[in-house]
């Protein structure tokens, strides 16, 4: 499969000049980082964390939207392609595929998770508000949709979804509070995507609002896993949280996970700061209206590039244990979607129109709103 013609340099240019920023990246040093995750492309159009490396859906995604915000459309249409052929016949992809020859999807791990699978709304509806492409927006609303079938197939009544379904078709028994926050931004996107198309889908609207409404009021319905810090930020990184609910989330954890410095803590008890977290941060203060302190942690993640190739490792543990391990970058990795946080952040502080739309919220569908009968949502 051909990645497509490519745009023209001095459009690259000048996208990489519009995500430079001071103190942080200079307009080369973004064009180094988007002609990197660009490398890593295979000809049929998957985005592999690393060269030899396996590829997971939503990372995959993630990697696409960066290069689209970086003036590499081609590029990125080539990795919806890939998804689009490489899709299961349920909607699902699988959570993990291997490093393969040019157009076999080897399945490394046959699990099937409702967030990687969501994610390609959020991807295709990035892409086409980059290129307004029609024809590309119909071509995917197949894939699209049948995604979006896969993964309100696994709502539960009280509107959380849980996290897999394995090969046997055994659903799991508990639902993610980062995985479902990704969701619903995944779900207003497939909304939009709906909408543009002329696609009434009322069901998504009442499966949005019920997700919604889980994520704001109903912690409860989630698997505790507060110890990592994306089951901290998600909820604003996702849409679902906003205003003085936002503002005070991530206030309650702040000390917990950001190290001064360094970035964000991925778990809060382990001493390493991971550059995807501290990004998706990045993003989620922005969305509050605190791009400052979003600048800083941009700033202070710069301790994970590589300059020989515009890579970032994936973190860094900064302390050493008592068995006499020194602090040291780990993993040994140089990820794509590490790189592509760091654009997306760049892309939001850039006021990137697509970027603001897809990361701000504004302008999504909300679904619709749900009444609840647990006595704390009646009386509020």
């Amino acid at each position: 499969m051909r990645l497509g013609s490519a745009p023209t340099a001095a459009g690259r240019a000048a996208a990489a000049e519009s995500l430079a920023c001071e103190g942080v990246l200079s307009a080369a040093q973004v064009r180094a980082t988007a002609e990197a995750i660009a490398a890593l492309q295979r000809p049929d159009g998957a985005i592999p964390w690393f060269h030899g490396g396996h590829l997971d859906p939503w990372d995959h995604i993630e990697a696409a939207m960066a290069l689209d915000a970086a003036g590499f459309p081609d590029r990125a249409a080539a990795a919806y392609r890939w998804l689009a052929a490489s899709q299961n016949p349920d909607g699902s992809w699988f959570a993990a595929y291997a490093d393969a020859p040019e157009g076999i999807a080897e399945p490394a791990n046959r699990l099937c998770e409702t967030n990687f699978s969501a994610y390609i709304a959020v991807g295709v509806w990035h892409h086409w508000l980059v290129t307004g492409d029609e024809e590309f927006l119909a071509r995917m609303w197949q894939p699209v949709r049948q995604a979006t079938d896969f993964v309100l197939s696994l709502q539960t009544p009280g509107g959380e979804i849980v996290w897999c379904r394995d090969e046997q078709g055994r659903e799991a028994d508990e639902a993610l509070l980062t995985g479902c926050s990704s969701m619903y931004q995944a779900l207003r996107c497939a909304l939009a995507v709906a909408d543009r198309l002329g696609r009434a889908r009322p069901d998504w609207e009442l499966a949005c609002g019920r997700l919604g409404h889980a994520l704001a009021a109903h912690p409860e319905r989630f698997a505790d896993k507060g110890t990592y810090s994306m089951d901290w930020y998600y909820p604003v990184l996702g849409t679902a949280l906003r205003g003085q609910a936002a503002q005070e989330r991530i206030a309650e954890g702040w000390d917990r996970f950001v190290v001064a410095g360094l970035g964000v803590r991925c778990v809060s008890t382990n001493p390493w700061v991971t550059g995807g977290e501290t990004c998706e941060l990045a993003l989620a203060l922005w969305a509050i209206g605190d791009a400052e302190r979003a600048r800083t942690l941009l700033r202070d993640i710069q301790h994970l590039r590589d300059e020989t190739d515009g890579m970032y490792w994936t973190g860094r543990v900064y302390e050493g244990d008592d068995q006499g391990n020194e602090p040291a970058l780990w993993p040994q990795e140089k990820t794509a979607w590490t790189a592509g946080a760091l654009l997306l952040a760049l892309a939001v502080l850039a006021e990137d129109k697509a970027t603001v739309a897809v990361f701000g919220g504004e302008g999504l569908p909300e679904g619709l709103p749900v009444a609840c009968s647990v006595a704390e949502c009646v009386a509020a």
